[in-house]
């Protein structure tokens, strides 16, 4: 572990969790003034469409371009040899088309530092990858080659534009995809031949910008020097960023679009020459360059990785609060062996009445078999210690671990809820269980709990407790709840790079 990652899990130790800690995967965009609205109705009008027709009318030129450049091409031929001739000297124009579009959005590009050549750095690694604007790259650094889905390149408008980088696919369906992907970025890197340098976002997601999370190794398996490209983008209102929670891309293009001006920079680090060490190990490689394009950048690296997502995602999909205390438990919880273990979902089945309404340190390491002086164990206890007393509602710590693991809509969440909170295993709860079960499921008060519980019982006969179908049943009647019934939860759909 290197010291920056010492350094920040001492700052984590010392903070509280009670709040969120740094997500980089979320995004707050707002227009807060009335000057801002106005001006954006009025630009929206005036200038969007202005706009859109000078984009629109560039990008049909460079795709005609394209299409005449790979005319007589299959995909083989693409993969097989770097273009040559005419076709090699179209480069320059879709490089040319590709930047009078981004003039044409108002977006004024600003330069740091200079290009290396492919003998120099046959990789570019570009970081932070926070929108699909930064697509647009490939303009400005004379069409390398991309790593993208093959779906992208299938594509029938912006395929064509996708495949004159001559890209290096990947195969979704196919299970050895990324070792093929590795080796051919191997093979591309260490030619001979006159390839494109190659264009890599490490990150493999798009995040705000807080941080730079966890680097992919693709890049660094072949070993050879790679220059690092910093993105900035120093606006006032950012309405580039692009995450899994937060505006989405059409939102994000009409504001961009609606800006009298925006402004990206991109600085060119001097180029990273492995050690010895690095060459051998891909890893150490993509820590040692993430660590100093985080210097370069002033911000903080973070463990997060590609695979967070996907729990950030579910955690939102299922309106679950602390999203990023959510990904920093379940990742202790694999360091100490609990997600192959399950010992929570054993629990639930002992019923948790015995334990009490919240556990210190000692009781809940003993619950769950580990070692009181272990660091993780001890940093999963205060990810849930929100009051910082030292103790922890264990009930609560067990919900969001079944529910992330099993729950796929906010209905499981009730369910969830309810099997946890149900400490007799009767499957019956009375008004106070309740409430705890709708205070971890939908964050519910306790005056809006009782009031369901009220009416509950009131529909079956003036009983003092109501079962699972009783309470779902209730909130089918509810206009404010009515919307899980009809499987709106599933649309928020994640947003894929």
């Amino acid at each position: 572990m290197d010291v920056s990652e010492m350094n920040s899990h001492d700052e984590f130790d010392k903070a509280s969790i009670g709040s969120d800690i740094l997500n980089p995967f979320v995004h707050r965009l707002e227009l807060d003034t009335t000057y801002d609205k106005l001006k954006t109705a009025f630009l929206t009008v005036a200038l969007l469409p202005l706009r859109l027709a000078a984009i629109t009318a560039l990008v049909i030129i460079a795709w005609l371009l394209a299409c005449l450049g790979l005319h007589g091409l299959s995909e083989d031929d693409l993969r097989r040899a770097p273009l040559t001739g005419w076709r090699r000297k179209i480069v320059p124009w879709l490089c040319f088309l590709g930047r009078l579009t981004y003039h044409a959005s108002g977006m004024k590009i600003i330069i740091r530092g200079k290009q290396a050549s492919r003998s120099e750095a046959p990789i570019l690694v570009i970081a932070p990858h926070s929108t699909f604007i930064d697509g647009g790259i490939v303009y400005i650094l004379g069409f390398p080659s991309t790593i993208v889905r093959r779906e992208s390149g299938l594509n029938p408008f912006v395929g064509k534009l996708i495949n004159y980088t001559q890209p290096v696919y990947v195969w979704r369906d196919d299970p050895n995809s990324r070792q093929n992907t590795i080796k051919e970025i191997i093979e591309r890197a260490t030619s001979k031949e006159d390839w494109p340098q190659i264009m890599i976002f490490p990150e493999g997601t798009c995040t705000n910008r807080s941080c730079l999370i966890t680097f992919k190794c693709g890049a660094f398996y072949p070993g050879v020097p790679i220059q690092p490209v910093c993105i900035r983008y120093p606006n006032k209102l950012d309405t580039v960023t692009w995450t899994w929670e937060g505006p989405g891309a059409l939102k994000l293009l009409w504001l961009t679009l609606t800006q009298l001006n925006s402004s990206c920079e991109i600085e060119f680090l001097p180029v990273y020459i492995p050690s010895e060490a690095e060459k051998t190990d891909p890893k150490l490689y993509a820590n040692n360059v993430r660590r100093l394009m985080a210097e370069a950048l002033g911000i903080p690296v973070s463990d997060y990785t590609y695979d967070d997502c996907r729990i950030i995602s579910k955690a939102h999909s299922l309106y679950l609060q602390h999203t990023s205390n959510i990904v920093e438990a379940h990742k202790l919880r694999c360091k100490l062996g609990l997600q192959k273990n399950k010992i929570e979902e054993e629990l639930v089945q002992c019923r948790l009445a015995k334990f009490g309404d919240s556990i210190d340190l000692q009781e809940f390491t003993k619950i769950l078999r580990l070692d009181a002086t272990d660091p993780s164990a001890q940093q999963l206890f205060r990810i849930y210690d929100k009051t910082n007393r030292g103790r922890i509602d264990l009930a609560e710590y067990i919900f969001t671990v079944i529910a992330i693991a099993k729950a796929n809509s906010v209905l499981d969440l009730v369910g969830i809820a309810f099997e946890v909170c149900d400490s007799n295993g009767m499957g019956y709860l009375d008004s106070e269980e309740l409430r705890k079960v709708l205070r971890l499921s939908l964050q519910l008060e306790s005056e809006d709990s009782d009031a369901i519980f009220l009416q509950a019982t009131r529909d079956v006969g003036g009983k003092n407790s109501v079962n699972l179908e009783d309470i779902l049943t209730v909130l089918g009647t509810r206009t404010e709840f009515i919307h899980y019934f009809n499987g709106d939860n599933d649309s928020r759909q994640k947003k894929t790079i």
